[in-house]
């Protein structure tokens, strides 16, 4: 199960009161003060971590605190600080901070991997009344408490972190091209929607070369406004780097592949107008189901004609149960991903209907 949405309270530790203490021992008539300081309060710090791979952890424990700091103590003796509590997410997630649990605020954080982030910093320490004694104060009897440490409620929101997304209509073949082109194996079944969530595989197309491969869930019109999937779908096209266009050569619906496509357009647009201008592949699936290698090649021709793309597009014809066109199809991508560092793609979130 992949979890890429979930809302969580967070409390930084409070810092510990400051002591009122005098010194008091035999024969030392004159003692004086020796109250130490409160402890800082831990802080609740968000680390990006490749291991983990969705937010599950936090959309059943909604509540994380960090340590509170010790009071001071007698003897000059500082309290001990809180400790930290440590939230590790997976990189390319998103922190806002939110008023209502569900509506993004502000933004605290945008996680690339390696990243630390304090999201809530503990409390400072109260002073102890020997941090107040002076020449004319010899005996006070001052103390601070500690202070408060913060609390907010954010919603986190994972965006997939991939060098290339699989888009396409419900049952254009993406989810069995994903497991033809690597070792994935997303659930494949002759119905819209099999894909519910994003399923990644990684494609090498040798040793020193490989991309990862994210097959996005299905889009209908209307997703940029919320329907279907919706935001589901959109949300984690916004990392990956290049988009490869699934386009079924002959729809088991009957409908228009060339309408198919221009309303994927639309709604890449709709939703984020940076979404409409990444680089994209044309992969026209499902070649096999015509007879001959020149109904396939006429085919290609005309998608590529009747949408007036032009002859530098990258439009390449698959076959995902034959194999026909798979390795033209990752170098193609490979071309347009080149030899940037797979994985991180942190893009700034786009402005989008919420």
């Amino acid at each position: 199960m992949l979890a890429d949405r979930a809302t969580i309270f967070v409390k930084a530790g409070d810092g510990g009161d400051g002591c009122l203490s005098f010194r008091r021992e035999k024969y030392i008539p004159k003692g004086g003060p020796n109250g130490g300081d409160g402890g800082a309060g831990g802080d609740v710090i968000a680390v990006a971590d490749e291991g983990v791979q969705t937010l599950l952890d936090f959309r059943g424990a909604h509540h994380w605190r960090a340590g509170r700091g010790e009071h001071g103590q007698g003897s000059d003796r500082t309290g001990a600080d809180g400790d930290d509590r440590v939230l590790r997410l997976p990189p390319g997630t998103l922190i806002y901070e939110t008023d209502d649990g569900a509506t993004p605020a502000r933004l605290i954080a945008d996680l690339a991997p390696g990243d630390r982030v304090v999201l809530a910093r503990g409390g400072r320490g109260g002073y102890g009344n020997a941090h107040f004694k002076s020449a004319t104060n010899q005996t006070p009897r001052q103390t601070t408490p500690g202070e408060p440490g913060e609390e907010k409620t954010l919603l986190l929101e994972l965006k997939l972190i991939a060098d290339v997304g699989l888009i396409g209509k419900p049952n254009a073949g993406k989810s069995t091209l994903l497991a033809a082109l690597t070792r994935a194996t997303p659930r494949i079944a002759d119905y819209p929607f099999t894909t519910l969530e994003p399923q990644l595989g990684v494609a090498q197309l040798d040793p020193a070369r490989r991309v990862v491969i994210a097959d996005i869930p299905g889009l209908i019109e209307g997703a940029a406004q919320g329907a279907g999937l919706g935001h589901e779908f959109l949300r984690h096209v916004e990392r990956t780097r290049v988009l490869v266009h699934v386009v079924e050569v002959k729809p088991a619906d009957g409908s228009d592949p060339l309408k198919n496509y221009r309303a994927i357009r639309e709604e890449l647009a709709g939703y984020a107008p940076a979404l409409a201008e990444k680089e994209e592949v044309i992969a026209v699936s499902k070649l096999d189901l015509l007879p001959t290698e020149d109904d396939r090649a006429e085919a290609v021709r005309l998608i590529q004609r009747e949408l007036r793309l032009g002859h530098d597009a990258a439009v390449v014809g698959v076959s995902s149960a034959t194999g026909l066109g798979l390795r033209g199809l990752l170098e193609a991508v490979w071309r347009r991903v080149g030899k940037r560092e797979p994985g991180w793609a942190g893009s700034a979130p786009a402005d989008r209907p919420r």
